[in-house]
């Protein structure tokens, strides 16, 4: 068995990412924890603050004292020796050994030297110390200090011991020095003693990984209580997203589940409220929709049988039309144009209401859209002489074959082109009324713009346009006979094949209307070979 391949990096970081975008509970949840981690961390670092400085300030001021102590304790022995002691260095060892014995005890070390040592680099001046303790580990600032002042002072410093086995260690510590007289030479003494911060040091460790402890458990627990009050929210928010899906997708059936008096309990109420009216309306109208259907497609054919004897009767009258007088043979005329119009108006109707009733299907096969525009230049040929109209096919490159249904192609390309007649108008003053038929294709689709010089559309009329029965100017008389259907047929018939009719206009400027078709059916469409806007239109200038 083959293993699976595993995912690339670029890819889990977009689904992260997605589910960063579409997950309330996750952005809440995220943001509480980034919050609660500042906060948490600012605070931690104040406690730590507080914690070392409350620390040190009470071990400064706890070996400040000892230190006094001790220096108060050697003055008092001093001041007891005998006066016919002359041996200064035997009183130094008498003198510091008692107190390096207790720093054994008690944790710290002692240095003597003398004050006035003038190399100021060594601060044992040859005086005795702590064994294995460094002599340098007393601050020669410290040093300085108590060669201009027997004011007792402290410093920080870092302590360096030596092991038997010749081990060295450092640690952080703190030095005080007291300034004593030795009787025995009349000189002046410091005691330096070092006191090792190291326990001061584990406590604030302990203290920080307490602290450190408590903030993760703290963390985890506020984004654990957030996710459950998120989780509260979120629920009956995603339940009602999913009902709201279904409803959308047209199972008007679907409803929430209301438990409790609260406020989420109420919306809920309030939804499955607003499904219930949208679900008796959209009944209501679609049995609407469906009694203008069956209406429509019944007087459509109902019709069929009296047009059928008035038409005969028509035909009769028209023939014999040269054997009345101007007034009769003129009605007679009139007639039949009404008649040839009411004819395709039913035709527009039982059209209209196939469409509606999703019965309208596709004659698939090859058309190149060139010889489209040609036959339908053909066809109208005679009402654009009426027009005094020049109606001209201009190829703009690719090929123009598609997948389509011939007829319907043809009668929504005639549509546009009886349109542009009725409106036509000169292009420019003294010029020839020109009606073009502009042809493109691509490798996605293929593309007819017709274009007129005339009234055009005023703002908004280019979407209302395929209205059925809507006209820009009610009053305008209808000279190709036209029943008010025609765009909307049009507008049905790209649809169908998948693809756009759009329309563009400005007064005075005329109009262009747009069929793009796919190259092949069912293929969706993202741009066309034509442009919408003709190029010679001045809001490209």
């Amino acid at each position: 068995m083959e293993a699976a391949a595993p995912v690339p990096l670029r890819h889990r970081l977009r689904r992260v990412l997605t589910f960063w975008r579409r997950s309330i509970s996750a952005r809440v949840v995220g943001g509480t924890v980034v919050l609660t981690v500042v906060v948490v961390g600012v605070v931690g670092w104040f406690l730590l603050q507080q914690t070392r400085e409350g620390l040190l300030e009470h071990r400064i001021d706890a070996v400040v004292v000892e230190a006094a102590d001790e220096a108060d304790d050697a003055r008092n022995r001093l001041d007891s020796a005998s006066l016919s002691e002359i041996d200064a260095a035997q009183q130094q060892r008498e003198l510091v050994e008692p107190i390096i014995q207790r720093g054994l005890a008690r944790d710290f070390y002692v240095v003597l030297a003398a004050s006035d040592d003038a190399s100021g680099s060594d601060p044992s001046g040859g005086a005795a110390y702590t064994l294995g303790l460094d002599r340098d580990s007393v601050p020669s600032s410290l040093v300085a200090h108590f060669a201009q002042s027997a004011e007792p002072a402290w410093t920080y410093t870092t302590i360096r011991t030596e092991a038997a086995d010749g081990t060295v260690t450092s640690e952080p510590g703190i030095v005080v020095g007291n300034q004593l007289t030795l009787p025995a030479d009349g000189r002046s003494y410091t005691l330096y003693l070092l006191f090792p911060t190291s326990e001061d040091a584990e406590t604030l460790a302990l203290v920080s990984r307490a602290l450190l402890t408590a903030s993760i458990l703290l963390v985890v627990l506020v984004a654990g209580v957030t996710w459950l009050v998120t989780r509260q929210v979120v629920t009956p928010v995603r339940l009602a997203r999913q009902v709201a899906e279904r409803l959308a997708a047209g199972r008007l059936q679907e409803r929430l589940v209301v438990s409790g008096e609260d406020d989420l309990a109420r919306l809920a109420g309030s939804f499955n409220q607003m499904a219930a009216s949208l679900q008796r309306q959209i009944r209501q109208l679609e049995e609407l929709s469906r009694v203008q259907r069956r209406f429509v497609s019944d007087v459509s054919h109902e019709l069929r049988t009296p047009l059928t004897t008035v038409r005969m009767a028509g035909d009769v009258l028209h023939d014999a039309r040269d054997s009345f007088d101007p007034v009769t043979a003129r009605s007679a005329e009139l007639l039949q144009t009404e008649l040839d119009r009411f004819e395709s108006l039913l035709a527009d109707l039982l059209e209209i209401s196939r469409f509606d009733a999703g019965a309208a299907v596709l004659d698939l096969d090859e058309v190149d859209l060139a010889d489209v525009c040609h036959r339908v230049v053909g066809s109208t040929r005679a009402l654009a002489e009426q027009r005094s109209v020049q109606v001209v096919v201009r190829p703009m490159g690719g090929s123009g074959l598609v997948e389509a249904d011939v007829r319907r192609v043809e009668r929504v390309v005639r549509n546009l082109v009886s349109n542009a007649i009725d409106h036509a108008g000169p292009r420019s003053a003294g010029g020839p009324v020109v009606v073009e038929l502009r042809v493109a294709g691509d490798e996605h689709a293929g593309a007819i713009a017709v274009r007129d010089y005339g009234v055009g559309l005023a703002p908004g009329e280019s979407a209302r346009v395929f209205d059925r029965f809507w006209r820009a100017d009610p009053a305008r008389a209808r000279t190709s006979g036209g029943t008010g259907l025609g765009l909307a047929i049009s507008l049905e018939d790209a649809h169908l094949h998948g693809g756009w009719l759009q329309a563009w206009g400005r007064p005075g400027q005329g109009a262009q209307f747009r069929l793009t078709l796919p190259r092949r059916t069912g293929e969706p469409l993202r741009r066309s070979p034509l442009p919408l806007v003709p190029d010679d239109a001045l809001e490209r200038a």
